[in-house]
C-alpha cells in the first residue's frame, strides 16, 4: 500500500517499528522510549524519520538551509490518544485564554485563544439555511493529505457574463472581471489564491454568528457538539486564507454581533496581529428598540484590521450634519470659521498686521507660514475690519474632497437593518432576506477601505449588498456564496444594478447603470449527490444514488455502509434515517472536483469545463498541494 493511501499514524508506526529499541517482543511500540529519544534528538531516530519523505515534510522545517526537527509536534502525535470521530485535536475540551496553546489561564499579558478543534480544518458545506451536516474536522498534523486534497484548486463550470440586457456563456475569465462564485467559500478562497494572492485591497464580511442574541436559537447550523468551537474553527480557517489574499496595504472589516465579538477579536489579534488592529466601530443597527428583556440590543460591531502598517484608513464623505456647519458664504462658496488664536492651546508666537494697520500678537494655533498661506488664498475672516481676532475660513468644497475621519460610533444615519429590508422590498417586492445590510453601511465601509478601481472581496455574499455598492462605486469585486439563493436573489440584484436601479446609494453616487460581472461555479462532485439525496422522496431512488456513489468510489467504508448491503435491515429504516446513513458515508473530501482531475475519465469533465478551468487559472497543469498556509 502506498503512502498516499495511509494515514500519518500508520506510516509513523511502520517507520518507528524498524528500530528494535522502540518495539516490544510483542511488536508493540514503546512510546516512552520513542519520546525520550526524540527529546534527546537521538541521531538514529532522526535518520529514521528523515528516511520517509512524508514524515519529513510534517516534522521537519527548513530554516536557512538547515533542517530543524519539531520535537513538540512529534511528541504530541506520539503521546496523544484523543481520537474523536473523524478528528484529532491537541486542544482541551474548553474554550479560553492560554499562554502556550495548552494551559488555560486567568490573566497574562501574552495570551492566545484556544478551543477544541483549533488545529483542524472544517469544510463547512451548506447550501440551504436550515440544513445541518455531519461536519468532519481534519487535523492539520494527522490529516495533511486530506487537507491538501480538500483545499486544492477546484475545477470551474457554468461561467456566464452578465451585462446590460445580455447573459452569455463564456469560456474565458479575466483577472479584471467582477466575479460571483457559487460554491463553498473556504474552497473558493483557496482556489482564488493562485491568481489573487496579495491583491485584495478590502475584505468586507458579515459572517454567521454561532448563536443569536436571545440565547435560545442556534443560528449557526453546522452540526457539532461544540457550537462555539465549531464556529471559531470555521472562522479561523477562512480568515487565515483571507489574510493571504489581502494586499500588503489591505484592510478587512468584519460585522459581528455582541455574542461573537469578544472571541472574534482575540482570534483576529492572533491571525492579523495585535499591532494591526485599527478600531472597533459600534453600529446602531436598528431604528427601533425592543422592550423585551433587561437590555435592548440595538448595536452590532465592525472590527477593522490592517494587513500591515502600510495600510491607511480612508476618510468618509462629509455627513449632512457636518455640511450644515458650513453656514457662512462668500464669493468662493460656503465655509465655516476656524479659531486660529487660543490663549490656552496656542503655541506659536508672532505678530500679524490687520487690514486697518493694527498689530496682533499670538499665541496662534497655526504657524506663521500656515497663516500666510491663508492670507494668500483670501481665507481669513477679519471681524470689524481687523479690530478683533481673525478667523480662518475652511471651505466646504475643500473639505468635501478631503472627507472626514471616522468615529467609532455610527448611528442610524449610516443605515439600519430596517433600511436594508426596505431596499430589498423595493427591488423584489418583499424583504427576501433575513437582516440584509443597508447600502449606506457598505458605502461607508468601502470608502474607508478602498479607492475606485481597487478590488473588494466578500466571501459571505448573502444578499449581495457589498457587491451592489462596490459596482456602483467603481470598485472591482469578488463575491462568494454557497447557498441556493445566489441565483434567485444575489445575481438578480446585481442585474438590476447594471440596469440602473435607483435604490440604496444610487443617487448619492449618481449611479446610471452599466458594467458587467462574471458568474461561475465550483464543479460539484459529491455535493451534487448530496443535493439529490436531500430531494429524494422514496427508498428505491435512494438506492440508485447509493449504487452510483459506490461504483464511483465516492463512499468512505464504514459500519453505516454495511447496513446498506443488508436489504431487510436498510428497509426497516425511515426514509430520513436511510438518507442520514448514506450522507454520513459520503467522502467529504470529494464534494468538489479538483482542477488536477480535469483529465480523469471517471470524473468526466466536458471539454468546455476543462478549457474554462485552464483559462481561469491561466495554466494547464495543477498541483493538489497548492493551498493556503495552515497554522500547524
Amino acid at each position: 500500500m502506498s503512502n498516499q493511501n495511509k494515514d500519518l499514524i500508520t506510516i509513523l508506526k511502520e517507520t518507528l517499528s524498524k528500530d528494535k529499541r522502540f518495539v516490544t517482543d510483542n511488536g508493540e511500540l514503546i512510546k516512552a522510549t520513542i519520546s525520550t529519544a526524540s527529546m534527546q534528538l537521538d541521531s538514529d531516530l532522526l535518520d529514521l524519520l528523515l528516511s520517509n519523505k512524508f514524515i519529513k515534510d510534517i516534522f521537519f522545517k527548513e530554516v536557512n538551509d538547515i533542517l530543524v526537527f519539531d520535537k513538540v509536534k512529534f511528541n504530541w502525535v506520539v503521546n496523544n490518544k484523543q481520537f474523536l470521530p473523524d478528528s484529532y485535536t491537541k486542544y482541551k475540551n474548553k474554550i479560553g485564554l492560554s499562554t502556550n496553546d495548552y494551559d488555560l489561564i486567568t490573566e497574562n499579558n501574552d495570551v492566545s485563544l484556544v478551543w477544541p478543534y483549533k488545529d483542524s480544518v472544517l469544510e463547512g458545506g451548506q447550501t440551504k439555511e436550515k440544513q445541518e451536516k455531519n461536519e468532519v474536522f481534519y487535523n492539520e498534523i494527522l490529516a495533511p493529505q486530506q487537507i491538501r486534497n480538500l483545499l486544492a484548486p477546484k475545477a470551474i463550470t457554468n461561467a456566464k457574463r452578465y451585462s446590460l440586457n445580455k447573459v452569455e456563456d463564456i469560456s474565458d475569465v479575466k483577472q479584471t472581471d467582477n466575479l460571483i462564485i457559487k460554491g463553498n467559500n473556504l474552497l473558493a478562497l483557496h482556489s482564488l489564491k493562485i491568481n489573487y494572492s496579495n491583491k485584495i485591497k478590502l475584505i468586507v464580511i458579515d459572517p454567521p454568528y454561532y448563536f443569536n442574541t436571545n440565547k435560545s436559537v442556534d443560528t449557526f447550523n453546522y452540526n457539532s457538539n461544540f457550537k462555539l468551537s465549531t464556529w471559531l474553527t470555521f472562522m479561523k480557517n477562512r480568515l487565515e486564507i483571507a489574510r493571504e489574499l489581502l494586499s500588503e496595504n489591505g484592510i478587512i472589516s468584519i460585522i459581528i454581533g455582541e455574542d461573537g465579538y469578544a472571541h472574534l477579536r482575540l482570534l483576529c489579534d492572533e491571525i492579523f496581529g495585535k499591532d494591526n488592529y485599527v478600531n472597533t466601530i459600534a453600529w446602531r443597527k436598528t431604528d427601533n428598540q425592543s422592550n423585551i428583556g433587561e437590555f435592548a440590543n440595538v448595536k452590532d460591531y465592525i472590527l477593522l484590521y490592517k494587513n500591515s502598517n502600510l495600510a491607511k484608513v480612508g476618510r468618509l464623505p462629509l455627513s449632512e450634519k457636518a455640511q450644515k456647519e458650513y453656514s457662512y458664504e462668500d464669493d468662493k462658496g460656503r465655509y465655516r470659521r476656524a479659531n486660529i488664536m487660543d490663549q490656552t492651546r496656542g503655541k506659536y508666537e508672532y505678530d500679524i498686521k490687520t487690514p486697518n494697520g493694527n498689530v496682533l500678537s499670538g499665541p496662534w494655533m497655526i504657524t506663521e507660514e500656515e497663516f500666510n498661506n491663508l492670507l494668500e488664498r483670501n481665507a481669513v475672516h477679519w471681524p470689524d475690519g481687523g479690530e478683533q481676532i481673525p478667523y480662518g475660513k475652511t471651505y466646504l468644497v475643500d473639505q468635501m474632497e478631503k472627507g472626514q475621519i471616522s468615529s467609532d460610533f455610527w448611528d442610524s444615519n449610516y443605515g439600519t437593518n430596517q433600511r436594508g429590508a426596505t431596499e430589498m422590498k423595493a427591488l423584489f417586492g418583499d424583504r427576501a432576506f433575513d437582516f440584509p445590510k443597508p447600502e449606506k453601511l457598505l458605502y461607508n465601509l468601502i470608502n474607508i477601505g478602498s479607492k475606485p478601481g481597487d478590488l473588494v472581496l466578500d466571501f459571505f455574499m448573502g444578499s449581495a449588498t457589498t457587491q451592489a455598492v462596490a459596482h456602483k462605486m467603481g470598485r472591482q469585486y469578488i463575491g462568494i456564496e454557497q447557498m441556493e439563493y445566489i441565483n434567485t436573489l444575489s445575481v438578480p440584484r446585481l442585474q438590476k444594478v447594471i440596469e440602473g436601479e435607483q435604490g440604496g446609494v444610487s443617487k448619492e453616487v449618481d449611479w446610471q447603470g452599466g458594467g458587467d460581472f462574471v458568474y461561475l461555479e465550483l464543479k460539484e462532485l459529491n455535493e451534487e449527490f448530496v443535493q439529490q439525496i436531500h430531494s429524494i422522496d422514496n427508498t428505491d431512488d435512494l438506492k440508485i444514488i447509493y449504487k452510483k456513489l459506490k461504483s464511483k468510489g465516492l463512499l468512505v467504508p464504514s459500519l453505516e455502509t454495511k447496513e446498506l448491503e443488508k436489504e431487510n435491515s436498510f428497509d426497516e429504516f425511515s426514509l430520513e434515517q436511510q438518507k442520514d446513513t448514506i450522507l454520513s458515508s459520503i467522502d467529504k473530501n470529494k464534494l468538489y472536483v479538483n482542477a488536477s482531475q480535469i483529465d480523469d475519465k471517471e470524473i468526466g469533465l466536458t471539454d468546455y469545463e476543462k478549457i474554462l478551468t485552464q483559462n481561469f487559472y491561466g495554466r494547464e497543469e495543477f498541483d493538489d498541494r497548492e493551498q493556503g498556509t495552515l497554522s500547524i
